[in-house]
């Protein structure tokens, strides 16, 4: 699999109809939605009754991303708007495979995510229980942060760890994606690329369409 996902938080919140109309237009598959408890990042974002309209206007699939505390208070809220996956921090559970599990019995695919500064040997006793890694390259809290380039590094050291495991979960990518780096992180081998405002939401100048071209040239969106 190779897709965009468009980063929903970072869209025109005061037109988000029209937004969802010119996402579904420029064929985007998934909605990156990031919910934010002010406690684990300094930041706030993405309700639970906000993601359900999204939900109820758009056949395109959602990725929930908690970047909260305590995540396990967050998955109950959440689950009841049926995302296709459901990413929280490692850092953050006090039982991993728990959390994984109670997403998983939910109906939703669990992810798990990891900040840049995060040893990424910490994920590895979970990643047979997972479908998908989101491996931050900013860290988590506010859109425009620079690019993270030593996640590349982890990112290998990702993809050679998994070649010891039967289950292969996608590998997902958020923080200050657009061109440039989407030219250093193809040849890794992601996945799925979380796209914002360094790509898709950063003016209101050529559709998303347009915006959105120069990436699927790169990666090849199937």
């Amino acid at each position: 699999m190779k897709m965009i996902a468009a980063s929903i938080m970072c869209a025109d919140s005061l037109h988000l109809a029209d937004e969802l109309r010119a996402l579904e237009k420029a064929k985007v598959k998934m909605l990156h939605c990031d919910v934010m408890d002010g406690v684990f990042v300094a930041n706030t974002a993405m309700g639970a009754y906000v993601l359900q309209d999204i939900k109820n206007n758009t056949d395109m699939l959602l990725d929930v991303h908690l970047a909260t505390v305590n995540p396990d208070e967050f998955v109950d809220l959440y689950a009841a708007i049926k995302p296709a996956y459901m990413s929280f921090h490692v850092e953050n559970s006090p039982d991993v495979a728990a959390t994984i599990s109670h997403i998983r019995s939910l109906g939703i695919k669990p992810s798990i995510a990891i900040s840049p500064e995060t040893a990424i040997e910490k994920i590895y006793p979970f990643l047979d229980e997972v479908d998908m890694v989101l491996m931050m390259t900013v860290n988590p809290g506010f859109a425009g942060q620079k690019f993270q380039r030593h996640v590349l590094e982890k990112i290998q050291q990702l993809k050679k760890e998994l070649e010891n495991h039967t289950n292969k979960p996608l590998i997902e990518v958020d923080g200050n994606i657009f061109e440039e780096t989407v030219r250093l992180l193809e040849p890794i081998g992601v996945d799925i690329y979380v796209v914002g405002t360094a790509a898709l939401f950063n003016d209101k100048t050529g559709s998303y369409t347009e915006k959105l071209a120069p990436l699927r040239e790169i990666i090849k969106e199937r």
